[in-house]
């Protein structure tokens, strides 16, 4: 079970900005996932350390200005392991939208640490790094 679970966590993760079709994105998501206190890195290639809200506030400005649009992130594959109350996952993605009007496609590796919570699997960590 823990591995469904964890799966399940990862996907709202990536999903959370999805905007196709005009939909809202779902960034509260977001603060849901993430433990407090937890940090996402962007490894390269501007090395940045964000909280949740640092890193939530200037992806939800874009779209809320309507600037970044059928914005889709997902999964390509995935590695995780678990021993008993963590869990590490490496993932391979790949995300497309529409930036000020220029579309864009791209991917990258993501690592998630996972921590089991009273609530369930919760995301204490992530650190990426974007490819073009």
């Amino acid at each position: 079970m823990s591995k469904a679970e964890i799966d399940g966590v990862a996907a709202e993760f990536f999903s959370a900005f999805d905007n196709r079709g005009g939909k809202a994105a779902d960034v509260d998501r977001v603060r849901r996932l993430i433990v407090p206190g937890g940090v996402l890195i962007k490894a390269g290639p501007e090395f940045t350390v964000y909280t949740v809200e640092e890193f939530i506030e200037p992806r939800q400005q874009l779209l809320a200005e309507g600037r970044l649009v059928s914005f889709n992130e997902w999964e390509t594959a995935e590695r995780t392991e678990t021993v008993g109350a963590i869990a590490s996952r490496f993932s391979e993605y790949r995300k497309s939208g529409i930036l000020d009007g220029v579309p864009f496609e791209g991917g990258g590796t993501k690592t998630m640490q996972f921590v089991l919570t009273p609530d369930g699997w919760r995301i204490a960590a992530v650190s990426w790094c974007d490819r073009p």
